[in-house]
């Protein structure tokens, strides 16, 4: 049976409201970021939702409490949803990179995959185990609506590994999810998937 797995950015952190690179560190919401999280609950609570999965990382479990609030559900943590670690740029922008190794920089905007940042996960590591992860939950939940809490980097290079996206078009062809946007992807027992949604607000749903 088909699964429906409902994609969620975490909410805002500071790190990201100051376009920072969060991945591993454990960086907790904004006020802008909790409101995202009650938006998302409210959104979650108005549909059918079977489960509730989340990386382990704070900013998504705690995006993921309202709606497990609503829903009277317990939320299930996986290891292989967490953010990409970001090596060098852990907590620092872009731009402040380039300053000290735009040959570098100017070759990750090229090919993000080939070029990743010096001491960054491999993109394609990160990616298969998204996969593997994902895969596992549609297998546990056959038939159900499950909602998944995860990251910008890790759920984009996830869904273009699952629709056949070259990997290094990630950052062109999936700019950014918003966070707490949900993106609807169907699962078949196959381990092969359909998006009917990307990036969809929920805060004009859940008003």
């Amino acid at each position: 049976m088909t699964t429906t797995l409902l994609l969620a950015r975490h909410g805002q952190t500071v790190w990201h409201a100051e376009n920072r690179y969060a991945g591993v560190s454990d960086i907790d919401l904004t006020d802008t970021g909790r409101a995202q999280a009650e938006a998302l609950g409210r959104w979650a609570a108005a549909r059918p939702v079977d489960a509730v999965w989340t990386s382990p990382l704070l900013r998504a479990v705690a995006t993921a409490e309202p709606a497990c609030r609503a829903l009277g559900l317990v939320p299930q943590r996986e290891p292989g949803l967490r953010e990409c670690d970001f090596g060098v740029v852990e907590g620092r922008t872009i731009a402040e990179f380039e300053t000290e190794d735009p040959e570098w920089a100017a070759a990750y905007r090229t090919d993000p995959v080939a070029h990743s940042f010096p001491g960054a996960e491999d993109p394609r590591a990160a990616a298969a185990r998204g996969v593997r992860a994902l895969r596992e939950i549609a297998a546990g939940h056959p038939g159900g609506r499950v909602l998944v809490v995860a990251h910008n980097t890790l759920l984009r290079l996830v869904l273009c590994t699952l629709l056949s996206i070259p990997l290094p078009e990630y950052r062109r062809m999936l700019p950014r999810l918003r966070n707490a946007a949900v993106s609807e992807l169907r699962v078949r027992p196959d381990g092969t998937a359909g998006l009917m949604s990307l990036n969809v607000p929920c805060e004009e749903d859940a008003a």
